[in-house]
């Protein structure tokens, strides 16, 4: 299964010496001063980076930036988890898989329960899905966000769009005036909603035949495709579309962030799971099981729930998101007034209760193939 939920962004200053990473490669005496880190772009940036650099000046650090949560996975499965030792993934892998394969093992709770007492509410529960059945810590959440669709809302009110929710890319009047934003299992994710489809549980033949319905409408009124976001907000702004099928907090922030708040995600008010028509992703970072352990690997972790980290983290170069952290207000006090409203923070606690978490597809395969077929079409 392939899910990008973000376009690939090469790892920074991390490649350097890569032979190093390879499996199978020699034992090294020590692995005191090694730490390696499997993750979505902003914990390899040198804003994160460098200043734990600068607390372990004779450490080799690295950071690579994966495509797709499960190609993640899969380099563990292949063997990898002899390299690395973080792995900052979305919410349902540690409990699904992960954990399941022995790929991760649980954090020291003494250590990491605290911080979620300085969470958002959302997490501070504490959030399940950082846990496993017997209560294992085996992932620490941080960034996260809604994402359904994003409209400029010069054309499309808020209202009017929370209001129709993925109805707005069925009406014939849209055709012509949006963009599909192509991540492809986000996609697959959206169009079941847009049919009023669960694409969380196995679907019935009227169910595919409902979902590829709708993928070829949807396919088939847009005016632009791709994956760059820069290129689909581009296209907002500059009016060639007036509205673009999946995006969010995520995409929309650099926008928004340059003053352009007319860019906004948004969470539909209703919908078929629950009620619910959007969907939350929220990223957990996992302690690798590797033979070799690095104690680096929980320093780490602690090291990105400092206050000015979390916010190198929320506004990594290129997106912004809000980070589970802000509960605690000297967090919080780090983002300016405009630097909140990038990242929408006054309705957010009102998308959350709008969206469900973000899963696993259960019809990956079957969907993809009609999926695929709509998109040639």
């Amino acid at each position: 299964m392939t899910m990008t939920r973000r376009a690939f962004t090469a790892s920074l200053g991390a490649l350097a010496g890569s032979a190093a990473l390879l499996p199978g490669r020699p034992a090294l005496a020590s692995r005191e001063d090694e730490l390696n880190i499997l993750c979505w772009e902003g914990y390899n940036t040198d804003d994160v980076l460098s200043p734990f650099r600068k607390m372990h000046p004779g450490a080799t650090v690295r950071a690579e930036s994966g495509t797709s949560d499960p190609d993640m996975i899969n380099k563990l499965r292949a063997g990898e988890v002899n390299v690395w030792d973080l792995i900052n993934l979305n919410q349902p892998w540690a409990r699904g898989q992960l954990l399941p394969e022995g790929l991760i093992k649980p954090l020291s709770k003494d250590r990491f329960l605290p911080y979620f007492e300085k969470m958002a509410p959302e997490f501070s529960g504490p959030y399940p899905q950082a846990f496993a059945d017997n209560g294992d810590l085996i992932g620490m959440p941080q960034r996260y966000g809604p994402f359904s669709f994003v409209v400029n809302t010069d054309k499309i009110s808020r209202e009017m769009a929370e209001d129709q929710g993925w109805k707005l890319f069925l009406d014939p009047a849209m055709a012509g005036r949006y963009g599909v934003l192509t991540y492809d299992n986000w996609n697959l994710i959206h169009m079941c909603l847009t049919g009023d489809l669960n694409p969380f549980q196995p679907l019935d033949e009227a169910g595919f035949e409902t979902f590829g319905g709708v993928a070829k409408q949807i396919f088939g009124g847009a005016k632009l495709l791709t994956d760059d976001l820069v290129a689909m907000n581009t296209a907002l702004i500059n009016g060639e579309i007036d509205a673009y099928f999946t995006g969010g907090t995520y995409t929309a922030s650099p926008a928004r962030l340059d003053g352009l708040t007319n860019v906004r995600g948004i969470t539909p008010k209703s919908g078929p799971i629950d009620g619910k028509g959007g969907v939350v992703w929220i990223e957990l970072t996992s302690l690798v099981n590797n033979p070799d352990p690095s104690p680096l690997a929980e320093d780490f972790l602690e090291f990105v729930q400092k206050p000015e980290i979390c916010k190198a983290v929320g506004f990594a170069e290129g997106t912004y998101n809000p980070v589970a952290q802000m509960g605690d207000p000297e967090v919080a006090a780090l983002w300016d007034a405009e630097e909140r409203d990038a990242i929408q923070w006054d309705s957010l606690p009102e998308e959350m209760e709008r969206s469900v978490e973000y899963d696993v597809v259960a019809d990956y395969d079957k969907l993809m193939q009609i999926y695929t077929a709509a998109k040639r079409g």
